[in-house]
């Protein structure tokens, strides 16, 4: 029996932050795919294993505890599993480190596809993204991460913050080509920590998987053709 079941749909998009923290950490899980996920978010409020509003969901089956939203999510994933910072500063920015990048997918997604992407509206939002990017390079350089050594927050060893910016730069930049050159141009050694956290084992093979399970999607819909309609990818 797995630890976990995760509630997300067929894309690496927020779930995939969940996906590559249980991945480190040597979890098991079973996703109950997307018919599933439909049949929650439908299904009346008082039988949902937690109130939510749309995944993830993920529920610890050994703790009988039921969690939605993505930072909540990680937040008792590294609370629980041992990779959070001891210090309350360095927890405190962690937490920060996971709402940038809650953020940044909005943004990305233009607020889940309010909007979509035309080249006027991506020629305007370049020099925010690059700004984003540059918030996790100054992050990095205050805590001592070089471009070959060190992590996002210090320390010895990698944590929930390191996991999450490597998630996020990675999974944009596989599948968007272009944004991969502004992220190595804006943040070298964010994109160098992303490298060397996304090229471990696990986390390797869950990417394999995610290639072999998504193909090229990123976020799904009108809002990813619009994007990579801007973009050429």
């Amino acid at each position: 029996m797995s630890d976990y079941d995760l509630y997300y749909w067929s894309v690496p998009f927020r779930g995939q932050f969940v996906r590559a923290v249980l991945a480190y950490a040597g979890k098991s899980w079973t996703e109950g795919g997307d018919e599933a996920i439909s049949k929650l978010m439908q299904g009346r409020v008082e039988k949902m294993p937690v109130p939510f509003m749309g995944p993830p969901l993920l529920i610890d089956k050994k703790a009988n505890f039921a969690i939605a939203e993505m930072p909540a999510i990680i937040l008792y994933l590294g609370e629980t599993l041992g990779l959070m910072p001891a210090a309350p500063p360095l927890r405190a920015m962690t937490i920060k480190i996971v709402n940038d990048a809650n953020d940044v997918l909005d943004e990305i997604t233009l607020d889940g596809g309010r909007q979509m992407w035309t080249k006027k509206r991506w020629g305007e939002f370049l020099p925010r993204l690059k700004k984003w990017m540059s918030l996790w390079e100054e992050t990095g350089a205050r805590h001592g991460l070089t471009p070959d050594a060190g992590f996002l927050l210090g320390g010895e060893v990698l944590g929930i913050a390191d996991i999450v910016t490597a998630t996020l730069w990675s999974v944009m930049v596989e599948r968007f080509p272009k944004i991969e050159a502004i992220l190595k141009d804006a943040a070298p050694m964010t994109a160098a920590l992303t490298g060397r956290v996304t090229n471990l084992p696990s986390l390797a093979k869950l990417a394999a998987k995610a290639r072999q399970d998504y193909g090229e999607a990123y976020c799904g819909g009108q809002i990813e053709a619009s994007l990579r309609k801007v973009l050429g990818a």
